[in-house]
């Protein structure tokens, strides 16, 4: 018996003392506040539209860029409990995205009708979906390391999660940035790629998250 209480106590001081990891919306608070200057040092850097105040009298621009950046919240959100094994018995708010992602749908087809005459295309196209790749690389390898820190048994959708986030990030930077109210090239080059963007992000997180 005194040998097993020497093994225990030995045990018990050779222990390393774990961190107790953030809760889920502590956690979340975090990669918003860094995804919230990412955004700002890349507009920084692009440069900010030179008509931004003007157009931010039009309800359509207003609306596309605050849905726009729902999805970025709902997605940090969702990152954040989803890189729990139990999503912290939050699996309702974990699938959040969903909602916000059908809001901007819509708030986009109304504005894609109410561009009528067509404004001018701009002489770019594929630029932009290569701009907005450049921006999500950073975030993107950030989230999925941190993510890799916590146990998700959910790593295809987790993976995928952020990558639309972080895509979502650097389609927001350069809506602010780039001077164009063509709604054809903005869904085809900047918001339709989000579908392929989540189809990759699936297999990162099968590579990265999976234990």
């Amino acid at each position: 018996m005194g040998n097993t209480e020497e093994l225990i106590k030995a045990l018990a001081q050779d222990a390393t003392p774990v961190k107790p990891v953030a809760h889920p919306f502590v956690q979340c608070a975090k990669w918003m506040a860094g995804g919230t200057v990412y955004v700002a040092l890349s507009v920084m850097y692009l440069g900010l539209r030179p008509d931004v105040m003007t157009r931010l009298h039009s309800p359509m621009f207003v609306a596309e860029l605050g849905l726009l950046g729902g999805i970025i919240v709902a997605t940090i959100l969702s990152a954040a409990l989803l890189a729990f094994p139990d999503m912290h018995q939050k699996r309702g708010v974990a699938f959040a995205p969903v909602f916000a992602i059908m809001l901007f749908v819509l708030a986009i087809f109304l504005a894609w009708q109410a561009d009528n005459p067509p404004s001018a295309l701009p002489e770019h196209n594929v630029e932009c979906f290569l701009c907005i790749t450049s921006l999500a690389l950073l975030p993107a390898a950030w989230l999925l390391y941190s993510m890799r820190k916590f146990a998700s048994t959910h790593p295809y959708l987790a993976g995928g999660i952020a990558l639309l986030c972080a895509f979502s990030i650097g389609a927001l930077a350069l809506r602010l940035s780039e001077q164009t109210d063509s709604m054809a090239h903005i869904v085809q080059w900047h918001y339709l790629p989000m579908i392929g963007v989540g189809i990759v992000g699936l297999w990162l997180g099968r590579v990265f998250l999976k234990w």
